[in-house]
């Protein structure tokens, strides 16, 4: 017994914590308020409107009686009155002379009424008229002298429509309350249904089932609008969690081949080193592999730390002209060694606001990748330009290239296709590159040289740009139109 009011106290305590209860009840308040200040302004506009007819009605009967006095004196307004009082077929005229000692000169009432002393005020009263007692409203008129005019009008049938227009507007406010909790209750429902499937999903997610999504109504609303930034950021958080699965799968499988290789040397040497040189050897060699491990995992931290936005505060004006022409001067000593002729495309000044060392390891990662997979005898071009409010370092190759089917996925971490397996490198060189293109307000475009790979690095040319969200679906993809971006060699 005892927990089952616990439990009702604590359906009641979260009933009235509701949101959909809340905000049903504000509209049912904000309704029923709106709905009674209208019935209230109805029944102010009738009564007040019933009362100036019966006050107007009675000035201008007043000023007529007064210009009787003023052709005829005394003797005229009587008779005035007299006719008055014969002609009145509703029998609603109230009319009373008397003289200075308030007795009763002409009109139908017997007496003066009591407490009718202000000739500025209106009064509504009780009389007694031809016998029988009814309301009248009343007003004084002082005339010459000493004499007191009363006039007024029966209002009794006025009271009567009133009392019938008041009974009227107590039964709309009820109908208006039986509306308003309707309406009230419909809110709440809608409410709720529509914050169930949120919720719904949510809870679907927490489960694990990252596949689920919430349903949209097609209607376009807000809560479609809710809907559509929630799906966003579902859609976000599954790219995160299979790029998490993704690198933990590379990271377990390309890294196991030189730690395993580095322990296997150490073994070996511990168990048949002939001497000190074959022992440092072997350690020389093991420290090399480590080497490697060592350097992928800068790089993936690296990485990190460029799509988190974290060196965006070290932007500042950069003039890439003095830096591509560095870059140049670089690498036609590497290409040189390898056959290789590196043609040199660029601006004296090309000026933008940005991370000179991320742009610098970009164009550099996309040099080395050129220069790698070109073939003897073949060229490397490095070009800039500027394009509207972008700038774009191109770097080609006539090596072999990408095949389509790669290209898309050529962008994700430790991602190698068939023409760079069995060359030295980690697979993360163009993820870089991407990262950093984004970190700008870019992105990096892959597309076919003809032979070879043209890979082009769009940067924000000017403002610091926000954040760029990726596509649902793809791995490096921004929200420049006709930037579809395109994946990439290790």
């Amino acid at each position: 017994m005892r927990e089952q009011i616990v439990q009702r106290l604590f359906h009641r305590r979260h009933f009235f914590r509701s949101a959909g209860l809340r905000l049903a009840a504000i509209y049912a308040l904000l309704f029923g308020l709106s709905a009674a200040a209208l019935v209230l302004f109805l029944w102010w506009a009738t009564g007040g409107l019933v009362d100036r007819q019966v006050e107007a009605a009675i000035r201008a009967d007043a000023q007529g009686l007064s210009e009787r006095w003023e052709e005829g004196g005394l003797n005229a307004l009587v008779t005035t009155i007299r006719e008055r009082l014969a002609e009145n077929i509703d029998d609603d005229a109230i009319y009373l002379v008397v003289d200075p000692a308030g007795r009763r000169i002409a009109g139908n009432l017997e007496r003066w009424p009591a407490g009718v002393t202000d000739p500025d005020a209106w009064y509504e009263l009780v009389v007694e008229r031809d016998g029988a007692r009814s309301t009248a409203r009343v007003h004084r008129f002082d005339l010459p002298e000493n004499v007191r005019l009363l006039v007024g009008r029966d209002v009794r049938t006025r009271i009567q429509l009133r009392r019938l227009i008041a009974d009227v507007m107590l039964w709309s406010l009820l109908v208006v309350a039986v509306l308003a909790m309707a309406g009230a209750l419909l809110i709440q429902g809608l409410f709720q249904r529509m914050l169930a499937n949120v919720s719904e999903t949510a809870k679907a997610i927490s489960a694990g089932d990252l596949t689920r999504r919430v349903r949209l109504s097609g209607r376009g609303d807000e809560f479609d609008q809710l809907a559509e930034t929630v799906n966003d950021m579902l859609d976000r958080i599954a790219r995160l969690m299979d790029g998490v699965r993704q690198v933990s799968n590379a990271i377990a499988h390309d890294l196991r081949t030189p730690i395993t290789r580095a322990r296997s040397r150490l073994e070996y040497a511990a168990s048949h080193a002939s001497g000190a040189d074959d022992l440092h050897a072997a350690i020389e060699r093991a420290q090399s592999d480590l080497d490697g491990v060592v350097a992928v995992f800068q790089a993936l931290l690296r990485i990190a730390e460029i799509e988190a936005g974290s060196r965006r505060s070290a932007f500042a004006r950069v003039d890439l002209g003095p830096v591509l022409a560095g870059l140049a001067e670089l690498y036609e000593a590497v290409a040189e060694d390898r056959g290789v002729r590196l043609d040199v495309s660029t601006p004296e000044q090309l000026a933008l606001t940005g991370d000179r060392e991320l742009i610098q390891q970009a164009v550099a990662n996309l040099l080395d990748n050129a220069v790698k997979f070109s073939p003897e005898g073949g060229a490397v071009l490095l070009s800039a330009r500027r394009e509207g409010g972008q700038i774009v370092i191109t770097v080609a190759d006539h090596g072999p290239g990408i095949p389509d089917s790669e290209r898309q996925r050529a962008a994700e971490r430790f991602f190698r296709g068939e023409t760079a397996r069995h060359t030295p490198g980690s697979g993360l060189g163009l993820s870089l590159v991407l990262a950093v293109a984004q970190l700008h307000g870019g992105d990096l475009l892959l597309s076919d040289n003809a032979p070879g790979l043209r890979a082009d690095l769009v940067l924000a040319g000017a403002e610091i740009p926000p954040p760029v969200r990726r596509l649902p679906g793809m791995t490096g993809t921004s929200s420049i139109p006709h930037s579809r971006a395109t994946p990439e060699r290790g």
